[in-house]
């Protein structure tokens, strides 16, 4: 399968800059498989679309202010750090950005020099290791003086405190729990606790998986053919309660809503390795594009992905490549706003 059968032309004033005004006035378009019908809605009308003893199944990673501005030691050059897992005590992986890349053995400051990192080593697909010094906990840190890691395609001319102090917001679901994200998982960012609220009075169960994204969220599909691509594996964790509302939900002949690809991923994998949905952790590198045969998920919520990403193959894999593509020309028709702030889909 090629690369470029994943490919749709979107206009660059469709890539939303900012969220929606409030979380649920998002635009929901509700893609009907069997019928292949799409229906135009706002976000805060998804528990019209919802049965009840159906599951709503989150992602609660939080994504960590992760990006930091600092300089390298002797020349005073300025170098952006980019952190996206801890791999040992104090030990990170991270991605650096400056004039001239840091080789190991450069010592870096941030924040007057409350926190420091050596670089160790250069690692595959421009990442680095480096060795955090400093007295408090990194996160503590991060807190205090690192920004939202926005993805790329979201480019402002100006970004102020007012504007960061939004991002760190908007920029995180209302249900986040576990730090350790780089990326957000975007469907949930739609959810207000009134919307969770009306939900429940519906009939509509909740769960959490964590999967904290990494930065190969962000990784373009570069080979010409799908399947050569590989997917960087990231941690996940399915807690107890997860598992017994998901046998619960089958059971009782509810439907399991998965919200946004990685709940998708974290529960399509855990069936592939268990043969069931059960407590456990793990990393999952799994790659799903078309064909791909579903067995833990029922329907799909997601936002607008990327033409040739591997984000927009799941769904492609999901709902079938032409009802899909044709729901994302329809989308640009009526000019629905993409990707990580923009407007969202329900696969039914």
């Amino acid at each position: 399968m090629r690369t470029d059968q994943f490919d749709y032309v979107l206009p660059p004033e469709l890539i939303a800059q900012q969220p929606a005004l409030e979380r649920d006035r998002a635009r929901l378009m509700v893609v009907d498989r069997a019928l292949g019908t799409f229906t135009h809605a706002q976000v805060r009308d998804l528990p019209d679309f919802l049965r009840e003893k159906d599951l709503l199944m989150v992602n609660d990673t939080r994504v960590i202010p992760a990006r930091i501005m600092g300089v390298k030691a002797g020349t005073g050059g300025q170098v952006e750090m980019l952190l996206l897992e801890e791999v040992a005590s104090h030990e990170w992986t991270v991605l650096l950005r400056s004039a001239r890349r840091p080789f190991p053995g450069t010592r870096l400051f941030f924040a007057g020099g409350r926190l420091q990192a050596v670089v160790l080593a250069d690692e595959e697909r421009g990442k680095a290791r480096v060795r955090l010094e400093c007295e408090k906990p990194v996160l503590e840190i991060l807190e205090e003086i690192g920004t939202p890691p926005l993805p790329p395609y979201i480019q402002r001319k100006t970004t102020d405190a007012t504007q960061v102090a939004a991002d760190r917001d908007r920029y995180q679901t209302v249900y986040a729990q576990s730090p350790g994200a780089v990326a957000a998982p975007t469907a949930g960012l739609h959810f207000t606790p009134a919307l969770l609220q009306r939900l429940e009075e519906r009939g509509v169960r909740r769960a959490a998986v964590t999967l904290h994204v990494g930065a190969g969220t962000f990784r373009p599909v570069v080979a010409d053919d799908v399947e050569a691509h590989e997917m960087e594996g990231e941690r996940y964790t399915v807690p107890a309660t997860a598992a017994r509302l998901f046998r619960k939900t089958h059971r009782t002949g509810g439907r399991v809503v998965a919200v946004g690809s990685t709940t998708v991923r974290t529960l399509e994998t855990v069936w592939r390795e268990q043969g069931a949905i059960t407590e456990c952790s793990g990393r999952s590198p799994l790659y799903i594009y078309p064909p791909f045969t579903f067995q833990a998920v029922d329907v799909m919520m997601t936002n607008f992905h990327l033409p040739r990403s591997t984000l927009i193959m799941m769904v492609c894999a999901f709902g079938g490549m032409d009802l899909v593509l044709e729901a994302y020309r329809v989308a640009v028709a009526e000019r629905y706003r993409f990707y990580s702030y923009g407007d969202a889909m329900l696969l039914v």
